[in-house]
């Protein structure tokens, strides 16, 4: 299964929109929170169902979760902003966060930094932001899940 890992969007869909309009379609669309209004956007302008969280940026929104356990190809995704596990300072409390849940993957935002680890056994990933990016990694950014026998991500920069 493909799934597109998005955080961050901020009220700008427009970029990500027209990346999902040129690639091999997902079949899955991951929102990790801050304007998860945008998801909804998403979701209807696509047609690709977006499962979201919310962030820290969405408290008011009650309608989504902070947390939220997926199931897919037999693989556990905890998906989370991050902002409830103090991402900016690591990922260690999301790494013990995951072993409670017998999680095989972590997906956070919040700090807009993309990235990539494996520890513990446990996938993380940072998906950065397509609309804000932050640190060094100057490039708008998503990520990209291939979940077959075995787990592969990946980081994409936005190329227009």
């Amino acid at each position: 299964m493909k799934i597109l890992v998005i955080s961050d969007t901020h009220g700008a869909i427009h970029e990500i929109v027209k990346v999902i309009e040129n690639m091999e379609k997902p079949q899955l669309i991951l929102h990790l929170g801050d304007y998860v209004e945008d998801g909804e956007k998403i979701e209807k302008e696509t047609g690709i169902k977006v499962e979201m969280v919310r962030g820290n940026g969405d408290f008011f929104n009650k309608r989504y979760e902070d947390d939220k356990v997926l199931e897919i190809e037999g693989k556990r995704i905890f998906m989370t902003h991050g902002h409830r596990y103090g991402v900016r300072h690591g990922v260690l409390n999301l790494l013990y966060r995951a072993e409670e849940l017998k999680a095989d993957i972590v997906l956070y935002g919040h700090t807009h930094v993309p990235m990539i680890t494996k520890d513990a056994g446990i996938f993380v990933m940072n998906p950065g932001s397509p609309t804000h990016p932050r640190g060094f990694y100057k490039s708008k950014t998503y990520g990209i899940i291939n979940i077959k026998d075995t787990i592969d991500m990946t980081i994409e920069k936005i190329k227009f």
